[in-house]
């Protein structure tokens, strides 16, 4: 049976994947591949991101990440290495992590807002300002969603359908919801998750949101 592709487990795992895995994305080729192919592929890493920064992954996207391939970009490494851990944890060991990583006895080991990392309040001012240009943008929040915009998981998700033109955006607006509400905490979260005590198998999904955020911030530097 062949491989998985990134694509495949984004949409195994509820998104909307359509091109990523079919290409490796760094600051060199992000803006020489075409450019709905780079943006196909940017956002399913961010959708694949939000899955797991959302809950534990069930047995089903276990098994899809255990196939993904990598390559020897600087992505598809921490592919391969996401790769191999999903294939020897097991989904009770995994949601024991996510919940001492981010539930806890009153809190868990990491607070992943950006509020938080920001000013080390929750629901403090830089969410207020994250809430205003959501709004311009004509995105709010469902009333079945409890936790506050600012937390990664969302973020990620909210960076997946500007990237994938799922939402009615400008252009630019996926570099500028990153450059003002992702990129000036969101490289410290996943350094403390790579850190973090209770991680183990999230050690290896925090690697792969270092290396992709610091390409983002790279490419779109280099497209200034």
């Amino acid at each position: 049976m062949r491989d998985p592709s990134l694509d495949e487990i984004v949409r195994a795992a509820g998104g909307d994947g359509a091109l990523a895995g079919k290409i490796q994305l760094s600051p060199s080729n992000w803006h020489r591949i075409p450019s709905d192919e780079a943006d196909a592929a940017r956002a399913d890493e961010y959708a694949l991101l939000a899955t797991l920064l959302r809950r534990a992954p069930d047995a089903n996207l276990l098994n899809r990440l255990a196939g993904l391939k990598g390559d020897a970009s600087a992505l598809g490494v921490v592919h391969a290495v996401l790769a191999e851990a999903a294939s020897t944890a097991t989904v009770t060991q995994i949601e024991r992590e996510f919940f001492d990583l981010f539930v806890g006895v009153g809190r868990g080991e990491l607070v992943p807002y950006g509020s938080y990392y920001l000013t080390g309040f929750i629901n403090d001012r830089p969410l207020a300002k994250l809430r205003g240009d959501l709004a311009k943008l004509a995105i709010e929040r469902v009333d079945t969603e409890f936790e506050p915009e600012d937390h990664v998981a969302i973020l990620c998700e909210i960076m997946a359908g500007l990237v994938s033109g799922s939402f009615d955006n400008p252009p630019g607006a996926d570099r500028a919801l990153f450059e003002n509400h992702l990129l000036p905490w969101i490289g410290r979260f996943f350094a403390d998750l790579e850190r973090a005590k209770a991680a183990g198998f999230y050690r290896h999904v925090a690697a792969v949101g270092r290396v992709f955020v610091a390409i983002e911030a790279e490419a779109f530097a280099m497209a200034s």
